[in-house]
Parts: C-alpha cells; structure tokens; sequence
C-alpha cells in the first residue's frame, strides 16, 4: 500500500483502548538512513491561534499503529508517557 503524506495527515487517528479521537498527524518522525518511519506526532491543542501557551504533542510509535484505513488510522495509545510538551 503507498499512502501519501498528505492523505495520512487528514484521516482521523482513534485509539482502539479507549475508542476516543487522539486527533491528526501533524508530523512523521523518520530514520532519514533506513527510510522508515519510527513514529506519528499528533499535534496538540493547547494554543491559542497557535500564538501563546505550550502545545503538547502525542508521539505515536510505529509499532502501535495498528491498522491504516481510508479513513481512519487505529493505535495504541496508553497515555502521558507518549505526550511531549513542546513550546514555540
């Protein structure tokens, strides 16, 4: 399957513990010597007009993505030990 980053960024990505919307991919973390990708981030909404604040970020492992759909990405997600705070 080739999936395009822009298709990826606009599928919804839920976390299949709990059922909820983690949000969209933001970003792609990738080993620029292998060509893999490590793992997704899933941009907070901690801004305000993306001006003030810090934004947290979720950081998604490959190895939790569990299915790629048309329209929605299934993970693994457990919680705080994956959310980066970031500040810009």
């Amino acid at each position: 399957m080739v999936v395009k980053i822009s298709e990826f960024q606009i599928k919804d990505v839920v976390n299949v513990s709990d059922g909820k919307r983690l949000g969209n991919i933001g970003d792609i973390e990738i080993d620029v010597t292998t060509g893999k990708i490590l793992a997704v981030v899933i941009s907070g909404n901690g801004r305000v007009f993306g001006f003030f604040g810090k934004e947290e970020e979720i950081v998604i492992p490959w190895k939790n993505i569990i299915k790629v759909g048309e329209d929605v990405i299934l993970v693994r997600y457990k919680g705080m030990e994956d959310i980066k705070p970031t500040e810009g």
